[in-house]
């Protein structure tokens, strides 16, 4: 049963533990009916942000329960990706090195705008690969630090705060632990 903690960050920068569930299955139904039990116990009060990886089915639930949060996707997943999506190619290191430039330090839109057409143009990707980047330059408003820099995240940009939570429940928590 997968553990979903909800975590916030306090007036001090520490994690605080909002609330959790354990679910059944990892699809849109479960996630919905987690997130609106979640909300009934916020007395309606939904979060201004939410930091997840890029699952589809989370995705779509925000969507329905929380439509008015703003949803970030977790840099350092993203970002965990290029090896495993451009490692094949001889020029690899140039690759990761222009693809982190473009994403961490680009100061305005525009300027992630040229450079990534500039990077697809330099490299021959194959299908696989621009199909992985086409895809990611879609949500680029969910993720690229130049989009979301207006909001307030508490510092935040990853999932790892509810990592290190999950860390901790792994700890006391298990298959073989009674729901009651």
């Amino acid at each position: 049963m997968p553990f979903t903690p909800f975590v916030g960050v306090n007036h001090h920068g520490q994690s605080i533990l909002l609330g959790c569930g354990l679910i059944s299955r990892e699809d849109t139904d479960s996630f919905i009916w987690l997130f609106k039990t979640w909300l009934a116990c916020m007395s309606g009060h939904a979060p201004c942000g939410i930091i997840t990886d890029q699952d589809k089915a989370m995705k779509k639930a925000i969507e329905v329960v929380f439509p008015n949060t703003r949803h970030r996707l977790c840099l350092w997943h993203i970002m965990k990706k290029v090896p495993d999506k451009l490692k094949s190619y001889k020029e690899y290191e140039s690759m990761s090195s222009s693809l982190g430039s473009i994403v961490y330090d680009s100061m305005t839109s525009e300027d992630f705008e040229e450079r990534w057409v500039e990077m697809i143009g330099k490299y021959k990707f194959k299908k696989q690969a621009r199909k992985w980047l086409r895809s990611l330059y879609a949500e680029r408003h969910h993720w690229v630090p130049v989009y979301v820099k207006n909001k307030f995240w508490a510092g935040m940009s990853t999932t790892q705060r509810s990592e290190s939570m999950n860390a901790f429940f792994d700890g006391h928590v298990n298959s073989k632990t009674s729901l009651k």
